[in-house]
């Protein structure tokens, strides 16, 4: 593929991005027109990445032949490394937002449970951890 297809596809996928929370930005901000703007946005990342990935990837594939199984197997290997990292890490944030959140309205109602509302929070945070574990276990497999 040619430097000039390139560019103009990471431009897209960029001016995708910017151009409807621009759009949103210029206008009147109601929860109708982010919500438009924010599902135009996501029409036109995804569009525009579906679009270059059949044009990247519509080739010859003698070097993926070439590189063997091996390559294949490691290639998935690092893929769940970083889905058990990554999907990890959103569940810990959704935890940690619901205990922190609980945490902060009873505090604020009675100071002596600082410390029992944050063990719940750190253990919220412990999910995150234990799906980076995974991730170096499996890294460490490869």
């Amino acid at each position: 593929m040619s430097m000039l297809v390139k560019i103009t596809l990471a431009t897209a996928l960029i001016l995708s991005i910017v151009l409807p929370l621009f759009v949103f930005a210029m206008g009147e901000k109601t929860k109708g027109r982010y919500k438009t703007a924010l599902s135009i946005n996501v029409l036109l990342f995804f569009g525009t990445l579906i679009f270059s990935s059949v044009l990247m990837f519509q080739g010859q594939s003698y070097a993926a032949e070439a590189a063997g199984a091996s390559s294949s197997v490691a290639g998935m290997g690092y893929l769940a490394a970083a889905l058990s990292t990554g999907l990890a890490c959103i569940g810990g944030g959704i935890a940690v937002s619901a205990a922190a959140s609980a945490a902060l309205g009873a505090i604020s109602e009675d100071g002596s449970i600082l410390g029992k509302s944050l063990i719940f929070v750190g253990l919220a945070e412990g999910v995150c951890l234990y799906g980076l574990i995974i991730s170096f276990m499996i890294l460490g497999k490869l």
